[in-house]
């Protein structure tokens, strides 16, 4: 195992109730209540965070620098040391944990959010494909998808009837998560883009999360159980969709192996997938087998707040930890078309007892 200058630890998480549309509120007004939130959490104020950064996307606000705004929710004067990534959060909290281990900072604030309600996101995210050659055909989210689905079917690596099965767990398994936007018995329902069904895709919908990060004995000081990052690392695929294998993940495969995940088996993972199919790929890749529970908060089918959704997996993770349910969980999280960009962590906590 990778041995890092410092241990760092996820603290605390909090993250809002997702839901379908939240027209009455604007980006700075959905963030502030899961940083109050999880400020609380700990006794913290503002004033004792060593670093702050975020993550969402100007495309889905359809402004410039729209990251801007939402600093109004953290309070930036007096000055604080800030950054911010036009990715997932999960990549958020990748920097803020570097930032830590170089012993820049003892404490950071992590947070993610997005409004997809206002447009068409299947439309929205077309513009992360190859701008020359893919992007110009429109090409949207779930179709790309299903290509991916179709190609895990045709190798013989899954089909719709374990599909639709892991949709109906994932669905069942996040009626215990009261921030849920979809839980319990979901019908299946038409096909979108064969051979997805409504069932086998996320739910479109908005929300934000916030985590906390701190440092060896002042994580110890402000949790009582802290989810210790013992590796994270992120990997990225080629851009150009022909020349990739749709049924393999081998970036995932590759940043599991940096961050440690194969040296010991963990009880709980977190995939970020959004897609009933991306849980094929993503199992495979990962080597996890019916011994470790997948998703137990019900993962993006159940929820998925672009630009955050990740950054909730890690968080999900990291309280199952706090909670005592878990002892070594790996969290994952995506970005891209079919998996392109991977980033996964493994945490861990202290020995009960």
């Amino acid at each position: 195992m990778t041995r890092y200058a410092r241990d760092v630890a996820i603290i605390a998480f909090a993250q809002t109730d997702h839901q379908r549309r939240s027209d009455e509120l604007s980006e700075v007004e959905m963030v502030m209540p899961v940083l109050h939130q999880v400020l609380r959490r700990t006794g913290l104020r503002t004033g004792d965070i060593g670093f702050t950064c975020s993550g969402s996307s100007d495309y889905l606000a359809g402004r410039a620098f729209s990251f801007t705004m939402a600093l109004d929710g953290v309070g930036a004067w007096p000055p604080i040391s800030e950054s911010h990534v036009e990715m997932d959060g999960a990549w958020a909290l990748y920097e803020a944990w570097v930032k830590i281990l170089t012993g820049a900072a003892d404490t950071a604030l992590v947070y993610a959010y997005g409004k997809s309600s206002p447009g068409e996101v299947r439309d929205v995210l077309s513009r992360q494909l190859d701008p020359y050659y893919t992007a110009p055909l429109w090409p949207d989210s779930v179709a790309l998808a299903a290509l991916q689905a179709q190609a895990l079917i045709d190798a013989g690596h899954t089909d719709e009837r374990e599909l639709a099965a892991i949709g109906a767990r994932s669905r069942a398994d996040a009626a215990a998560n009261p921030y849920a936007q979809l839980a319990g018995a979901v019908p299946r329902g038409e096909m979108v883009v064969g051979p997805l069904h409504r069932g086998d895709c996320p739910p479109i919908g908005d929300g934000a999360a916030a985590v906390l990060l701190a440092a060896g004995d002042r994580a110890r000081e402000l949790c009582e159980r802290p989810a210790w990052i013992r590796g994270m690392d992120h990997r990225i695929e080629a851009h150009g969709l022909g020349v990739r294998d749709l049924t393999d993940s081998p970036s995932t495969r590759l940043a599991a192996e940096r961050a440690g995940a194969f040296e010991r088996p963990v009880d709980t993972a977190e995939l970020h997938a959004p897609f009933t199919s991306q849980e094929v790929v993503l199992r495979r890749s990962l080597d996890l087998d019916s011994r470790v529970r997948v998703n137990p908060s019900g993962g993006a089918l159940s929820a998925n707040p672009v630009m955050a959704a990740g950054l909730i997996r890690l968080g999900e993770a990291a309280a199952l930890i706090h909670r005592g349910e878990s002892d070594r969980a790996l969290a994952h999280a995506t970005s891209g078309p079919c998996l392109q960009q991977n980033l996964v962590a493994v945490l861990e906590g202290d020995s009960h007892g």
